[in-house]
């Protein structure tokens, strides 16, 4: 989807944007409530969720860690914008990849309780035989045959295709991604990410039923009830057994380093479909590039002060992070076929991509509801949160609109969209930016938008059908991988291992968990250590500049008789713009 974003529409803000380009105003008004209810679903699972655990271990009252997590975010992000999440992103993704590490070499190298994987496999074994799991092979925690596994399998699933395929901040990081980085980046991503789930499951859910029976676990003698289980408190009550206080300190740190990292995104995600998609399209189209800035700060500041009192209410009345993520599918999961084929299929018309996933949704609260009532007899939280509702819901949600979108797309008419509409839309203009912040767009490459040359932003002609011919390659690259993976990790894997109801040998065991330590040595590679190299001019370039300004030193570059400062020949040619650049270093007073 990235790289067919990229492909379609090189100069959109957001995805929304491509929507209204293809299929005029009301289209794009039904994608921009799905976009806002992911991101508000989001967020809230991150409040909630964060909230939670930081009032388990420090005993802070969660209404005021729903209101303190977003104001440091607030700030970067105002301060940084995206550029901003990009960096958090990457100083936070290395922290939790260390107290991952952390967790794990604990738990089976050097903790007094557990090790060993042989020690964590003997505590397991035994857990099983006190506390035997329904509808698990031999009431095994060891085994991939279960039957809640699997409904939470396909619920985890059909969410997840909505939070990627709805959510705003995921384009916008596509969108901003160089064309020739985002094929290779979204790959080693995508596989670099697996490994944090699954490692962090295998060490810290594991531990926890391993311990929960030790008097080092803090809820001993007893057992760590439901409501604790989905608030998402076995994370921190297992390191808390592990590592004591400095297992609680680690915690914090990383549902900090997650919580703010993610929130940026999603304040980001929310306040650009604010500016760009409904502020400038329906009420000031004319608006500055100084304007939509206030605007998006704005933004920012309001919805993190109403999401704060939103999770908040959550709270009180009994919604936790894992009612909400079981939910998250059932409420958008119907947009993610239309929006894809937006970019997919030429024939979907606008009354398919219009009317599908409000049906869709219609669909999908209708068997989540029938369902629970059916089966509770009354609709609760307790009775709507549980798996059979929820997985009705959520296969409703994604799958209904097959029936829908062909219906609507023959009888009213295939489309035949030839996206010239969507290779039309043109960045917004930064010049007042650029004035206040004295810069000069002439100097900078790509620093003006040309809106007569319907081509990629600030290549000529033979440049732009390079790079179009590169995307088309890199997407039919895209789909080959995303279908091997999908099949690889999706069915090759699981399904051979849940139909035979196998349950771990100790070796099988000791086995999987050194692969994932290593899966996420390979992680840690690609996320941590490769963008430090591929980064390397840009960052000596940084501290060049650091340096001067702290010796009192400047670089002035010369271009056409016209000083730049504060930049060098370095930095323009990183920007393809060397020639004809002379640099002269002069000392200031």
């Amino acid at each position: 989807m990235a790289i067919e974003l990229k492909r379609r529409a090189p100069n959109a803000h957001t995805f929304l944007e491509v929507i209204r380009a293809r299929y005029g105003v009301y289209a794009h008004l039904v994608f921009t409530v799905f976009g806002l209810m992911t991101n508000i679903l989001v967020t809230a699972m991150l409040l909630t969720g964060g909230s939670a655990v930081v009032t388990a271990l420090t005993g802070m009252p969660t209404p005021a860690a729903c209101f303190l997590l977003p104001v440091g975010v607030v700030l970067y992000t105002i301060f940084g914008g995206l550029k901003a999440t990009f960096l958090t992103d990457y100083v936070h993704t290395v922290m939790i990849l260390i107290i991952i590490f952390v967790f794990a070499f604990t738990a089976y190298a050097t903790n007094v309780n557990l090790g060993s994987a042989s020690n964590v496999y003997d505590l397991l074994t035994q857990a099983a035989k006190a506390h035997p799991v329904s509808g698990n092979a031999e009431g095994s925690y060891l085994t991939m045959q279960s039957k809640e596994g699997a409904i939470f399998f396909v619920i985890n699933i059909v969410g997840n295709f909505g939070t990627v395929f709805c959510d705003n901040g995921y384009y916008n990081k596509a969108i901003a991604a160089s064309p020739v980085h985002a094929l290779p980046g979204y790959v080693m991503g995508g596989l670099s990410w697996f490994a944090i789930p699954w490692l962090a499951a295998t060490t810290m859910g594991l531990a926890a039923l391993a311990l929960e029976s030790n008097p080092v676990f803090p809820t001993y003698p007893l057992r760590m009830s439901d409501a604790d289980v989905t608030a998402g408190l076995v994370l921190p009550n297992a390191a808390v057994a592990m590592l004591g206080q400095g297992g609680a300190g680690a915690t914090l740190l990383l549902i900090f380093m997650a919580v703010t990292s993610a929130s940026s995104a999603e304040f980001i995600a929310v306040s650009s479909i604010f500016t760009y998609d409904i502020y400038q399209t329906y009420f000031d189209p004319d608006a500055s590039g100084k304007r939509l800035i206030y605007m998006a700060h704005s933004c920012v500041i309001t919805y993190a002060v109403l999401h704060a009192g939103f999770s908040t209410g959550l709270y009180y009345i009994g919604i936790s992070i894992g009612y909400l993520y079981l939910m998250m599918g059932v409420i958008i999961s119907s947009a993610v076929l239309p929006a894809t084929l937006t970019l997919m299929w030429s024939k979907q018309n606008a009354i398919a991509a219009t009317a599908s996933p409000v049906l869709g949704l219609v669909s999908s609260l209708t068997a989540w509801l029938i369902t629970a009532q059916k089966e509770f007899g009354n609709l609760s939280v307790a009775s709507t949160g549980s798996n059979n509702p929820m997985l009705a819901g959520n296969v409703t949600a994604l799958l209904s609109p097959l029936l829908y979108i062909p219906i609507l797309t023959y009888a009213f008419g295939p489309q035949n969209y030839d996206y010239k509409s969507m290779a039309m839309i043109r960045l917004a203009d930064d010049t007042p930016i650029a004035r206040s912040a004295s810069v000069d767009l002439e100097a900078i490459p790509d620093g003006h938008v040309i809106a007569s040359n319907p081509t990629i932003m600030g290549l000529n002609p033979e440049e732009s059908a390079k790079e179009t011919a590169m995307l088309s390659r890199a997407s039919i690259i895209a789909k080959s991988l995303t279908a091997i993976m999908t099949i690889a990790l999706l069915v090759l894997w699981p399904m051979p291992m849940y139909g035979s109801g196998y349950v771990f040998s100790k070796q099988f065991f000791t086995g999987w968990v050194s692969m994932g330590i290593l899966w996420l040595f390979c992680s840690a590679g690609a996320v941590g250590v490769y963008p430090l190299w591929e980064g390397r001019h840009s960052i000596a370039h940084t501290f060049r500049g650091i340096r001067r300004d702290l010796t009192g030193r400047k670089e002035v570059v010369v271009q056409g008789g016209n000083p730049l400062v504060g930049d060098d020949s370095e930095g323009c040619e990183h920007m393809g713009n060397a020639k004809g650049v002379e640099k002269v270093s002069e000392k200031t007073e």
